[in-house]
Order: structure tokens, then sequence, then C-alpha cells
């Protein structure tokens, strides 16, 4: 067994998932589309698709720009709309999930930590009360093209996965697991491929989308990361991202794609425990 520490980077990552990834299209019935998303929080902003940028502008003036973006589907009728937005000298994770059928959405916004930050031990940090990571991931709902009213957003927390244990095959050669664990922690492990032999317990969220689709997003501890993907029980695929530095230093960001074919392990049903 080794004894030396076999974490890597974010970019390195990216590097590893690479090649012969099982990745949807990005997809192009997007572009001429204009979607006003009316947020719960009482922001209105509107959203412009063309072939390769998103173009965005918020009615009262507090975020205007364009960014590249990546759009895909797992579902009919259901988008994953992802981009990084440089604004106020920070850079920012955006994915949106358009839900077209209910005509709603669901927003996450990510940031990841200064390295004032990730020098900041664990001990240390659980001690003062805080999360073990200090990657922060924001949750925002609202509904699209039409005023907001209670209750227009379907998308909920979920404790549907808990118990379940998936693996998730990305390419030939990398293959992980889930163990999602309760509502606020799930376990992984990297089965084949550039992590192998690592794996780690982290903080995540569960929304469930629609039956059998959810928004699963993990922020891990060790190597600042925000991941986010769409699983679908359905028909046995995921997609998202994985978002981080993509070195050692702190100004080259790596916000790569992952999709996967999916399959149930087993289930765990604890009853009352």
């Amino acid at each position: 067994m080794s004894t030396t520490s076999d974490w890597i980077t974010v970019g390195a990552l990216a590097e590893g998932f690479a090649p012969e990834a099982f990745i949807l299209p990005n997809l192009a019935e997007l572009a001429g589309r204009r979607f006003d998303l009316h947020f719960e929080n009482g922001w209105h902003i509107e959203h412009r698709f063309d072939a390769e940028q998103l173009h965005w502008h918020a009615a009262d003036g507090h975020s205007t720009g364009s960014a590249p973006y990546r759009a895909t589907s797992v579902r009919p009728g259901i988008y994953l709309i992802d981009f990084i937005k440089h604004e106020g000298g920070q850079a920012w994770s955006i994915s949106l999930v358009l839900d077209t059928l209910t005509q709603s959405f669901t927003a996450v916004i990510g940031s990841l930590p200064s390295a004032e930050e990730t020098r900041e031990g664990l001990y240390s940090r659980a001690l003062a009360g805080k999360a073990l990571t200090s990657v922060e991931a924001r949750f925002l709902h609202g509904s699209l093209d039409q005023p907001w009213q209670p209750g227009a957003c379907p998308h909920a927390p979920s404790s549907e996965l808990v118990g379940v244990r998936n693996r998730y095959r990305y390419s030939p050669t990398e293959v992980y697991e889930h163990i999602y664990l309760n509502p606020d922690y799930y376990s992984w492990q990297c089965l084949q491929g550039v992590e192998k032999g690592l794996c780690d317990t982290d903080r995540c969220h569960y929304y469930k989308i629609t039956d059998a689709l959810y928004l699963f997003v993990w922020r891990e501890k060790i190597v600042p990361t925000l991941g986010l993907v769409m699983i679908d029980l359905q028909q046995h695929r995921s997609d998202g991202k994985i978002f981080g530095y993509a070195s050692d230093g702190f100004d080259t960001l790596s916000n790569f794609p992952v999709s996967s074919y999916c399959d149930l392990l087993n289930r765990t049903e604890y009853g009352d425990a």
C-alpha cells in the first residue's frame, strides 16, 4: 500500500477524464431563444442565447454580461446551462436548471475559496463551527417567462437518493462510486482512473427535479472542488461539470464537463434507525 498522497488538482483530473469521455453534446437548439428568469428573491434577469454566448441583463442593473455556455439535456424539456461569470473581481460558477415543462428553474451559484482560506486547517474550521469545506454554493429558485408566485417552482430538497449506492462510468478509464449517506453527506471512491484508490466523505445537496431526475451538488474539502450533475435514474445517465483551480496556484480555473453511464449497485433501507 502506498504511503504517499495521490491527491491531484482539478486541472489534472480534467486531463484524466478527457480521453474518450462519454460527454453529452452541447445543444444548439437554444440559440436564438430568450428566457426571462423571475427569481423568488425578486431578481428579474433576461437570458438570451446565441450559438456560442449567453447574454444576461438584470432589470435592476445589478448584473449584465455575456459568457460562453454549455447546454445539455438528460430529459426532454429540461436543460442544464453552465457558465462562468466574472464579476466584481471574482469568478462565479453559474448553473441553471431550466424546466420548460413546469416553467420554473433552479440556479446554483458557486464560488471557490481564496488562497488564504485554503490554508486554514480542517481542525481549526471544526473548532470554529465552520463547514469543513470552504467551497460555497447558493441555491435560488424561480419561474420562467412569468412573474414569481409562491409554489411556482416544484424543485425541492429530497432524501430519495439516501441509501443508494451508484456506479458512474465517465469514460473507458474513469469509474467512480457514490454512496448517498444522508441529506447532507455522501461518500465517493474512485474505482478506476487517475484518482484510483482515493475516497472521501463530503458535503452535498440533493434536489428532486421530477420523477427519477435529481440535481446533485457536492463541495469537496481537500482539493477545493464544486461538482454538479443531473442524475437520471430512468435513462441511467448523468451530466454536469466539475469546477476548481486548474493547478496549485489560484489564478487559473478549470470548469470541465462530466457525463456518465450510471447503474444502481444496491440500496440500503435504514428503517427507523
